[in-house]
This record gives structure tokens, sequence and C-alpha cells, in this order.
């Protein structure tokens, strides 16, 4: 199967009631188009960080009781998890595509790749697209949009990320459910791949910093 972009289908996932009715859903809908995208984008993420990557797409295990209201893959060098290490991710809530690199609150470096960040903070604002948002948990829908950031706005939320145990730090794009380009499956396929080319010197320097 080959990447068929994501439509207004896809988002009506989160509307459906119920866990099972949603998960089957995800699976019959989102997952496939994932896997067919993921492939791609692991290949092309394999060569440009010299380091081999590995497609993990979301199942959701935990949940019992209540429905996911997002879903996502994520790309990273671990075959057995992506929580724990940096990682590349897409995903939908029932409004948006997120596009993102993700250091979540389960990484055991996070504190020393904050501290990276920091010391490295011109690098990572000359190399950041004014067009890219920011989040500090994967859970919600809330961004601050990097153009908004000056120096000051970065210190505090790279210190933030660093001081607060469960602050995550998600850097990328969101995608409105009605861009036109979610349509076009090339260009959305391109624009993914050139979004992770932008973020992959915030990568490489996330998984070069040293724990402790």
């Amino acid at each position: 199967m080959s990447f068929t972009g994501f439509t207004q289908h896809d988002f009506d996932t989160f509307t459906i009631e119920g866990l099972d009715g949603r998960m089957a859903a995800i699976r019959e809908r989102i997952q496939p188009k994932f896997k067919a995208l993921g492939d791609v984008l692991t290949t092309e993420l394999s060569v440009k960080s010299g380091t081999e990557m590995f497609l993990h797409i979301a199942q959701h295990l935990r949940r019992k009781i209540n429905p996911p209201v997002d879903t996502w893959m994520a790309i990273c060098p671990n075959k057995r998890g992506y929580k724990q290490v940096p990682h590349f991710q897409v995903g939908l809530f029932d409004d948006r595509v997120f596009i993102w690199l993700a250091l979540i609150y389960e990484l055991p470096n996070k504190s020393n790749i904050a501290t990276t960040y920091l010391s490295h903070l011109k690098q990572i604002q000359a190399e950041i697209p004014t067009d890219f948002q920011i989040s500090f948990d994967h859970m919600k829908k809330d961004t601050i949009p990097v153009s908004q950031l000056d120096t000051t706005g970065w210190n505090e939320a790279l210190s933030r990320f660093r001081d607060v145990k469960k602050a995550e730090l998600l850097i990328g794009r969101n995608l409105r459910f009605d861009d036109p380009v979610l349509a076009n499956p090339a260009q959305l396929e391109q624009l993914i791949a050139q979004t992770f080319e932008k973020l992959l010197p915030l990568y490489k320097l996330a998984v070069d910093t040293p724990s402790l």
C-alpha cells in the first residue's frame, strides 16, 4: 500500500463513541496509512541520521475504558520502544496532524538534554523555522508558535523542560484538518520529511548528550 494522505474520514475516527469502536476504526483507517508513510520515512531517517531507525505504531494497549483522543506513529533507533529515547512522531487529533521531534517525560536523560539545548541556544534559534511550534505535553493540543519565542522565551521553555519532572518538549509542525496539503499524499510526505530534516540537528544534539 502506498500512502494516500489523511482525510476527514480519518479525523472523524475520534468522534466514534466507545473504546472498541474507536480502536477498530484506528486500526482500519489510520494504522495502514502510518505503516505506508512510516516505512518510507524510516528508511529516509536511517540514511540521513546514519543510524538504523525503526517504526513503532501506537497500539493503545493500556486503555481499558476511555478511547484515545489521538493516535500516532514514532520513529527511533530503538527496536523495542520509543518513549525513553528522542523520537520522531506523526499523529492525529480530531482536528490536526502533528509532526514532532518528541522528547517526552519517560526520557531518562531529559535534564541533561535540556542543558545541552540551553548551551546551544543560538544554534537552535537559527535552525528552527519560525513557522514551527512547540508543545510541553504530548497529550494536549496546546502549542506555542516558535515565532513568539525570543531568547528569554526559549530559555524559560528549556528550563521548564529541564526542571519539571513531567514537562516534555515537542518541536515541529501542526497541520489543521482542512490544510490542502493533507489531500496531496506526495506533498504531505515531502513536507513531513523536510520537517524531520530540519529537526535532525536537534535530534543529534539530544542523542549525543552523555547520560549521568
